[in-house]
């Protein structure tokens, strides 16, 4: 069966560098030359492309084959693309030049590759040496702070149209020889290119991370970027119990804030239209919005729902920013943003929804279920509770997203963590909570969704 006229499998085999492989060179961007020849010229529905592991023609890459022809190319480079699109695709004619011609010879080479391969790796069993995909996770920090270091500088936006190493670091006050440094390994990572000794963003920094984009990411990375000196701590706390020095939010800076408050805010503009597709905004008159952060969920669902009213509770240096956003979605006759401590305010009352987004997780169980009590007094009767945070199966173990969450509140938090649908569960059902139930969504995090008899 061939559900598509031509099935083309493009080999980017990533190996340890040095070693021979399609990856390296650059079947990357052959891949990303197919993908858009086949664009331009209308055959997405006619073509399917899909990446592949090692054909065990290493030395001969990048190797492209093509189904239902059984062709092997070897040695495609990106400017051969649109001549194999056309005379292949088009006018079936195989590219004779780039094709392979002798399938015995062919198997030969394979299968010497599968040898060689076979003696390294043992070779490298016997000596008890560290398997590559371990290794680069033990290491994977030094590429993350590079990005991070890249960020906190404002490097991609202050690079410009490109610039020289020491015309760079004159922008951002850095040292000369540190500088080109950094923006080498920047180039090595692929988020910079580098032509002449000039500097240039690639195509994903300009969009992501400078101030002029659109989509830039930037103050919401930033938050990653103080993330990445409280994991530093991660052993300290591990003999501690708790966060080294632990900080409330209002404790932490205007600084800090702002860029917590991005993160949250982008995050949750991605979420919004899942979370509310499962939650529902139809019959909501009045909602409670929990630590409600920038907004975000508030205003999405008073969209979805004009005849909506949200209250969304938060501390004094959110507010500001909370007010921004709202004023911004032109909501403002209906959301409203009120300063108070979660931790022990009177919540109101009478209202049909109470949102509990990304909130638990920053409290100990206690506060939890004291949390949840006040969310129950709050509601008028048959009101709701969604929560939405990382909910992890009963060992623990899974999500890898929340167990791994579960150590961010450990490095940042006096007594947060990720908790199972088990403990939400029971704080619910001793709240007074009735109708439980886990609902799963796409991503990291789930909700759990009960109502007030």
């Amino acid at each position: 069966m061939e559900p598509f006229r031509f099935h083309v499998f493009v080999c980017d085999q990533h190996k340890p560098e040095g070693v021979p492989c399609c990856s390296a060179r650059a079947s990357g961007k052959v891949l990303d030359a197919f993908e858009r020849e086949i664009k331009a010229q209308r055959l997405e529905d006619e073509i399917q492309i899909t990446t592949c592991g090692s054909l065990g023609l290493c030395e001969s890459g990048p190797n492209v084959i093509v189904y239902p022809d059984g062709i092997w190319y070897s040695g495609v480079k990106p400017e051969d693309v649109a001549e194999i699109v056309q005379s292949h695709f088009q006018e079936n004619q195989p590219v004779k030049r780039l094709a392979r011609s002798d399938p015995a010879g062919l198997g030969e080479e394979i299968l010497a590759n599968r040898e060689k391969m076979l003696q390294a790796r043992r070779a490298r069993e016997a000596a008890g040496a560290l398997p590559d995909a371990l290794n680069d996770r033990i290491r994977a920090f030094q590429e993350s702070r590079v990005i991070l270091t890249a960020l906190e500088l404002d490097l991609f936006t202050l690079l410009g149209d490109g610039a020289r190493a020491d015309a760079a670091a004159a922008k951002m006050g850095t040292d000369p020889r540190a500088t080109e440094m950094l923006l080498n390994a920047l180039v090595a990572t692929g988020l910079l290119l580098k032509r002449e000794n000039v500097f240039r963003n690639a195509p994903a920094a300009a969009r992501y991370f400078c101030a002029t984009s659109p989509d830039n990411a930037r103050p919401a990375l930033l938050h990653t970027a103080h993330l990445w000196y409280r994991w530093s701590n991660l052993t300290g706390c591990m003999r501690a119990g708790t966060a080294v020095a632990p900080q409330e939010t209002v404790d932490r800076g205007a600084e800090w804030t702002e860029a917590f408050i991005a993160a949250m805010h982008r995050n949750a503009t991605e979420r919004a239209p899942l979370v509310i597709r499962a939650v529902g905004a139809a019959g909501i008159r009045r909602m409670l919005d929990v630590g409600g952060g920038s907004g975000a969920y508030s205003i999405a669902f008073a969209q979805a729902n004009p005849a909506l009213m949200a209250d969304i509770l938060d501390v004094a240096a959110v507010v500001p920013i909370a007010q921004q956003h709202i004023d911004k979605a032109g909501v403002r006759d209906r959301v409203s943003v009120r300063v108070g401590d979660l931790r022990s305010d009177h919540l109101g009352r009478d209202y049909d929804l109470a949102f509990v987004s990304a909130i638990c997780h920053m409290l100990s169980p206690e506060e939890n279920l004291d949390l949840l009590g006040r969310c129950h007094n709050a509601l008028a009767s048959g009101g709701r509770i969604a929560i939405q945070d990382f909910i992890l199966e009963p060992d623990k173990t899974a999500p890898k997203s929340g167990a791994l969450f579960a150590l961010n509140m450990l490095v940042g938090t006096r007594a947060g963590s990720s908790y199972s649908e088990l403990e939400y569960t029971h704080w619910l059902n001793r709240a007074g909570f009735r109708d439980i139930r886990h609902v799963r969504l796409p991503g990291p995090t789930g909700l759990m969704m009960a109502s007030r008899p």
